[in-house]
């Protein structure tokens, strides 16, 4: 059965990671209709006069530094997680991202619902065969990330004891190639093609993901507040349709013209795509389709480089 999502409108709200690719625009969203306080380190004064035009209310803090959370309103209603360090030092990271959500749950122990977005890359690479909640785990990133994955499952731990031991209801989001207008891994792949560069594949192809397109993960935040539970609700949240690089860089040479040069590397990121089963039972189908989400892509991010009569 589908949750009911919950009501944001008037509500005051908690976003971690808000300058990142996936968070800014959700911020930007809800920004319009909530209270946001939006939580980061904000070392570039230009990060923080970009949250604070949008409506924002900006937190100076750091996840792994507890005492640096006391500035959080203690009426937090909901808190979105989008929070990630990926320095490559398991110390830190281990601690500001597996810490750090305990350090965050505890500071709004009293939310309504707690959504923490992790990652697909927390399950061990099987070929093929689609990903399920619960699929083994394993190092999946460790060749890009050392501590990624690491970190991940680390965190989803943590977040998961607490949510226990204070009773809140929390959602994990594994998260499976987001993208937007504003960027994501395919704007890359043009880059690539553009330059040149070859793009590196896993030899056992297609190399499947599901990539979940911005307007489809705002659409979807409500209901994964929603499915929150003291037990904690964990599902795969990705884009209902399956597609591969190979796949997603062959339109892209069809708008541009640039052609993807691809090298075989055992190393690199295999096929990683979910069991979207769970996700649709929850909380609904996506919308967008793949082609138009990269089209509007690059329509924001580089004009210039489409063809005309491309289709």
């Amino acid at each position: 059965m589908p949750v009911t999502p919950v009501e944001l409108a008037n509500t005051k709200m908690l976003i971690t990671g808000p300058t990142g690719q996936v968070a800014l625009p959700v911020v930007e969203h809800f920004a319009k209709i909530a209270d946001v306080y939006a939580l980061a380190r904000f070392r570039k004064e230009e990060d923080r006069a970009q949250i604070e035009a949008l409506g924002a209310t900006v937190i100076a803090a750091d996840l792994a530094e507890p005492d640096t959370l006391a500035a959080i309103p203690e009426d937090i209603d909901y808190v979105l997680n989008f929070a990630v360090v990926k320095s490559g030092d398991f110390d830190y990271d281990l601690a500001a991202n597996g810490e750090g959500v305990g350090n965050l749950m505890m500071r709004c122990k009293n939310a309504k619902a707690f959504v923490h977005f992790s990652s697909t890359a927390v399950y061990e690479y099987a070929g093929h065969e689609p990903r399920s909640e619960n699929s083994p785990l394993g190092d999946n990133h460790r060749v890009m990330f050392p501590t990624y994955s690491i970190s991940k499952i680390a965190a989803e731990t943590v977040c998961k004891f607490v949510a226990h031991q204070q009773g809140i209801p929390t959602t994990i989001a594994r998260l499976s190639v987001p993208y937007g207008d504003n960027g994501g891994w395919m704007y890359y792949h043009m880059l690539m093609m553009q330059g040149g560069v070859p793009i590196e594949l896993h030899p056992d192809k297609p190399n499947e993901y599901n990539p979940l397109h911005v307007n489809d993960y705002i659409e979807k935040i409500p209901y994964l507040l929603g499915a929150a539970t003291q037990e904690v609700t964990t599902l795969n949240f990705g884009g209902s349709e399956k597609v591969s690089i190979e796949q997603w860089c062959d339109y892209i040479a069809q708008l541009t013209g640039f052609e993807p040069v691809f090298s075989e590397n055992p190393k690199a990121f295999g096929s990683l795509c979910i069991d979207t089963q769970r996700m649709h039972e929850l909380i609904g189908e996506t919308s967008m389709d793949w082609r138009e989400g990269i089209r509007r892509q690059l329509e924001n991010l580089a004009p210039e480089v489409l063809l005309s009569q491309a289709g």
